[in-house]
């Protein structure tokens, strides 16, 4: 899921740089597929990471102060945030800051789905800790937890926050700030995926059988029909919410097609001997991937991007091989560096 979802992503922002502005239609029966897949691209991101933090956590038969995975998803959570924002740094001059504008003050302090994987997780170790320190259910406690930060995103997102705090903090809850993934609602996808991370590792062998992806495809299909209800609810009390991410709708309907992608993986992967290495490989360094061609696509403070050369120009089969392009280079660089490790260990021994 990890894999599928890093290179969903490396072929949407590729496609987003190069395409030219008149094929931007989604009038247009591809386009309109590709922008629909390109949406649940960063909730399945979010949801797995939280399945895999969490599964990795509560594998580790030991209490919150004694495990080891605190302290690495801590170093991990601000090695996220840290690169989320040397990604968008102002000024290749560092600690010269004379010539940065407020547009790229502004750009800096966005946050984006680095920034909000690396908070998610620490709210993730938050609520692990209060469900050991209060007994709690840990399965009940994460849906309690990401239901209440669904809920609350129409409302957080009609609040100023700039108007009483420090602007780096208030692009932390709403897309007022310019913020891509504010913390509400999209934080709750992350923890969501606790929810199905706490399941596995109470139930280890529990993804062999073919009553789990049954399982996972009735709780996702729920969801949708949930979220298709909703719309009619919104309509018939002509309810209007300011971000269309934070409404109802648009959650449950993120939710349902996560879970019924999963289903639909987990069902494939009964069917199959073994996963191929590559994927695995792409799983583990989905990090890695991302920060590589986001460089590549956008630039940073010390290099220019191919948006600056070939941005918005491509036809539609040129987007097309770009993206196929960056995918094979991102595919060849994990399989170059993990030769390379293997030669190392070799040289060693």
């Amino acid at each position: 899921m990890r894999a599928i979802a890093v290179f969903q992503m490396v072929q949407g922002h590729t496609i987003a740089v190069f395409l030219s502005e008149e094929l931007r239609n989604t009038d247009l029966p591809v386009y309109a597929v590709w922008y629909f897949l390109r949406g649940m691209t960063a909730p399945i991101f979010m949801f797995t990471a939280g399945t895999v933090f969490t599964y990795l956590f509560k594998s580790v038969k030991k209490p919150f102060g004694k495990n080891y995975r605190v302290k690495k998803g801590i170093r991990r959570a601000f090695l996220l945030i840290f690169l989320g924002y040397l990604l968008r740094y102002p000024t290749w001059k560092v600690l010269d800051f004379s010539e940065v504008t407020s547009e790229q003050w502004q750009a800096f302090i966005t946050v984006d789905v680095l920034q909000l994987i690396g908070v998610s997780l620490l709210i993730l170790l938050f609520i692990l800790f209060v469900i050991e320190k209060l007994n709690l259910k840990y399965t009940i406690s994460f849906i309690v937890s990401s239901t209440i930060i669904f809920l609350l995103a129409p409302f957080i997102e009609t609040i100023s926050w700039n108007s009483f705090l420090p602007a780096p903090l208030a692009a932390y809850f709403y897309s007022g700030s310019g913020s891509l993934f504010p913390l509400f609602p999209f934080a709750g996808y992350v923890i969501a995926g606790g929810v199905l991370g706490c399941y596995l590792a109470q139930n280890p062998m529990v993804f062999k059988t073919s009553r789990f992806s049954s399982i996972l495809a009735i709780y996702g299909a729920a969801f949708t029909l949930i979220a298709l209800l909703s719309v009619l609810i919104l309509k018939a009390y002509q309810i209007q919410i300011i971000d269309p991410q934070a409404e109802p709708n648009t959650i449950l309907f993120r939710m349902g097609f996560v879970l019924l992608l999963t289903a639909i993986v987990s069902y494939i992967s009964l069917k199959v001997n073994t996963i191929p290495h590559l994927l695995i490989l792409a799983g583990r360094n989905t990090l890695l991937i991302y920060v590589v061609h986001i460089v590549i696509l956008y630039g940073s403070a010390w290099s220019p991007g191919l948006d600056i050369v070939w941005g918005y120009s491509f036809s539609g089969s040129q987007s097309f091989g770009a993206a196929v392009i960056m995918i094979t280079l991102m595919t060849f660089m994990v399989l170059g560096i993990h030769r390379l490790k293997i030669h190392n260990k070799e040289l060693e021994t």
